[in-house]
C-alpha cells in the first residue's frame, strides 16, 4: 500500500509514521532522510543537493523530485511505501502522480493528522532542554522531578527560542499556508483521510489501525 503522511509540528507524526511503517511492512520515506543519505553516499543527485544545502538554500523542486523518483524505484518499495515530507507543493503533488504512473502504482490514501493550533502551541511551548546535557522534558507530559532542574545531571532547564509561543505560531502559519493547497488537491481526489490527532497517542494509533482495516 502507498500512503502520504501529513501532520504539523507537534502532531505526533513521527510516532504514527513508525507505527504505520511497521504495520504495513513498508519503508518510511522522509525527504530529509533521502537528502542526507544521498549526500552521505556522494551520489550525483546528493552532490547537487549538497551545493544548495551548504548555502542554506532550499533544494529545487526538480532535484527533489528526481531524488523521490529514484527512491521509489528501489526494491524495498515494491510492496508499498509511506512518504513523509513530500509533496509540499502542488507541482510536487503533480510530479508524484507522474512518478506513480511510471511505476504503475496509485496512492491508497493521504493521512492528515489534524491538531488545532491551540493544542499544538500547548504541546510545543512546554518543552524544556537541559543546558548541560541536552536532555529534553515537557512541563506537562514529562516534567522534571524538581522545577527547572535536570533529573540526569542537575543542570538548568531552559526554553529554546523556537519553542516560544510567537515562534511556534509562525511555524504553524507557514505549515498551514504551505500544505493547505496540497491537502485540498488530495481532497478533490477523494483520498484525503483526516485523523483526530488531539486524542491520546494510543487512541490515534487505534484510529489509524481501524482506517487500515476498513481499506483492507
Amino acid at each position: 500500500m502507498q500512503f502520504v503522511l501529513f501532520g504539523p509540528p507537534g502532531a505526533g507524526k513521527g510516532t504514527q509514521a513508525k507505527f504505520l511503517s511497521e504495520e504495513l511492512n513498508v519503508p518510511h520515506i522522509s525527504t530529509g532522510d533521502i537528502l542526507r543519505e544521498n549526500v552521505k553516499k556522494g551520489t550525483a543527485l546528493g552532490l547537487k543537493a549538497k551545493s544548495y544545502m551548504d548555502k542554506g538554500e532550499l533544494v529545487p523542486d526538480n532535484l527533489l523530485i528526481d531524488l523521490i523518483k529514484d527512491r521509489l524505484s528501489q526494491p524495498d518499495c515494491r510492496k508499498g511505501f509511506l512518504l513523509d515530507g513530500f509533496p509540499r507543493t502542488i507541482p510536487q503533488a503533480e510530479a508524484l502522480d507522474e512518478i506513480l504512473d511510471d511505476i504503475n502504482k496509485n496512492l491508497d490514501g493521504v493521512i492528515n493528522i489534524d491538531v488545532g493550533s491551540g493544542e499544538l502551541v500547548r504541546r510545543l511551548s512546554g518543552r524544556r532542554i537541559c543546558r548541560s546535557c541536552g536532555a529534553s522534558y515537557h512541563v506537562v507530559f514529562n516534567p522534571p522531578k524538581a522545577k527547572d532542574i535536570c533529573d540526569a545531571c542537575g543542570g538548568e532547564l531552559y526554553q529554546r527560542a523556537d519553542d516560544q509561543e510567537a515562534a511556534i505560531k509562525n511555524r504553524l502559519n507557514v505549515y498551514v499556508r504551505q500544505t493547505q493547497p496540497v491537502l485540498e488537491y488530495y481532497k478533490k481526489k477523494n483520498i484525503l483521510i483526516d485523523i483526530d490527532g488531539e486524542k491520546e497517542i494510543d487512541e490515534v494509533t487505534a484510529d489509524i489501525r481501524s482506517m487500515l482495516a476498513d481499506m483492507a
